[in-house]
């Protein structure tokens, strides 16, 4: 299976973290994850992150730093997820992809059920 390259905002404000649900029907569906999707073929991983979050979630973000990557792969799926911490540069969230969205704390990860490749990445937060 043909590996795909995604990206993922870790976005940070007021010391919580940004985690939506995945919509019904959806592949892993009703899981929590770091909202990003699939780049588009010879686009950078910064132009296709703002790219992704504007059309998921209607906001702007600033991109800060790399905090790693997960390869993560399934009967479905064969993905390497690239992680960023991210703040919200502007606009209201809107959900247009996820069917619920929570900011938490670090300590409040461990009530949620996340998709598997994001799992990993939260130790290092």
């Amino acid at each position: 299976m043909k590996l795909t390259h995604v990206v993922a905002a870790i976005i940070i404000k007021n010391n919580k973290y940004f985690i939506a649900k995945r919509a019904k029907g959806k592949h892993l569906e009703n899981m929590y994850e770091f909202p990003g999707g699939k780049l588009y073929t010879n686009e950078t991983h910064e132009k296709g992150l703002k790219r992704e979050i504007k059309e998921e979630l209607d906001i702007e973000i600033d991109i800060i730093d790399k905090i790693g990557e997960e390869n993560f792969s399934d009967n479905i799926i064969n993905v390497k997820i690239h992680y960023y911490i991210c703040s919200h540069k502007s606009g209201k969230i809107t959900l247009n992809e996820h069917q619920d969205s929570a900011w938490v704390t670090k300590e409040e990860f461990k009530n949620y059920e996340f998709a598997e490749g994001d799992k990993d990445i939260i130790s290092l937060l």
